[in-house]
């Protein structure tokens, strides 16, 4: 490796909320990066600077008058990534833009067109495609043991507490906090990661569990561009096993289950994700023959539990710092980024208005 390879990258980290210190704990921990600074206004932020020894800014724009660092990771609010973003890319700097990329498609879109035309990274943080049980399920499916894929189903269904929704965090129950534009956004990017762009989708919600003016469970009906299908369920209301925190026991704060939230099926076998079981016939193809299943176990895995070890978040951050160095591209560029976005919220309108969505 030559110098420049080895060189440490100097991130700063805009947003040091609760995304925020996940992303500064990153930086501090994985070899060959440096905190050059933490960019906001509060007052704890400042004091958390001054802890760590590194410089405390109340804004992108007065960092960037002082100081231009290899990358930023933007952990924001939503309403503020399309200015951050513009502005980062004005001074020429990567980033890691946290999910969504922007708060509305049309600004993603401008986003990434200025990106490209500028030719600045844009790492888009929807971790999970750094999982290694994600990049094994996908290594799967690229590989043709599947075959043709034919049919998807995703299931999303955890019971948010009583406490969620009160006090302070009230909002939570409030049109704009539900299912659709909090949590949706993260399984539409593990389908569209395992299986591609969706062309069209269909949707139906409801509020009947607590009553709230705003869905708590919904059911989504995808068309993806290869042909196939997908049914994918999200529900905050439901006691239930099925979801990617519990089955992928990534994030120590979920109790972990030995189930999958996802499937995927093709004209010559199956998969669950994240357990990684493959289903097949054989070479006979029938559904008369035996089914055989094997254990697709990744070389991150627990040999005995079959728990992955590898953190996407620490796995996102050492592959942020090749992007700045240019020894890689972004796995999620902001082009891709906008695609999820506007079928997160395709999903959205077609649950509002009931009609079949398409995405150009």
């Amino acid at each position: 490796m030559t110098a420049q390879t080895t060189k440490p990258v100097r991130i700063a980290v805009a947003g040091a909320g609760l995304i925020g210190q996940e992303h500064i704990k990153r930086v501090l921990e994985v070899p060959g990066a440096v905190l050059s600074g933490i960019v906001d206004p509060a007052p704890k932020a400042r004091e958390q600077a001054e802890s760590l020894g590194v410089a405390w800014y109340p804004d992108l724009e007065v960092m960037l008058a002082q100081d231009r660092p290899d990358g930023v990771v933007v952990g924001l609010p939503n309403q503020f990534h399309f200015k951050a973003g513009m502005e980062l890319i004005k001074h020429g700097v990567p980033m890691l833009m946290e999910k969504p990329v922007c708060d509305s498609v049309e600004e993603a879109i401008q986003f990434a067109d200025a990106a490209e035309k500028a030719n600045v990274p844009v790492l888009v943080g929807h971790h999970r495609r750094h999982s290694p049980l994600t990049q094994r399920a996908k290594s799967i499916i690229e590989s043709g043991r599947l075959g043709r894929i034919t049919a998807v189903q995703g299931f999303c269904w955890f019971l948010k507490p009583k406490d969620y929704f009160e006090g302070k965090t009230a909002w939570r129950g409030q049109p704009g906090a539900g299912v659709l534009l909090l949590n949706l956004i993260h399984v539409i990017d593990d389908l569209r990661n395992l299986c591609g762009d969706i062309d069209s989708v269909q949707a139906s919600s409801s509020n009947a569990a607590r009553g709230f003016p705003v869905e708590d469970t919904v059911g989504i009906i995808l068309r993806f561009r290869n042909g196939a299908i997908g049914t994918l369920a999200i529900s905050d209301a439901a006691a239930s096993p099925w979801n990617w925190e519990m089955t992928a026991g990534e994030n120590k704060a979920f109790p972990r289950t030995d189930e999958a939230c996802y499937f995927v099926a093709g004209m010559e076998g199956s998969l669950s994700v994240p357990r990684l079981d493959l289903w097949h016939h054989g070479s006979d193809l029938s559904w008369w023959s035996p089914l055989r299943s094997e254990r697709a176990a990744t070389p991150e895995q627990d040999p005995f539990t079959l728990q992955s070890v590898g953190d996407p978040l620490t796995n996102q951050m050492r592959h942020f710092c090749e992007v700045i160095r240019g020894t890689t591209k972004p796995l999620l560029d902001a082009r891709g980024g906008a695609r999820t976005l506007a079928a997160t919220l395709a999903v959205k309108e077609a649950a509002a208005t009931g009609q079949v969505v398409s995405l150009s």
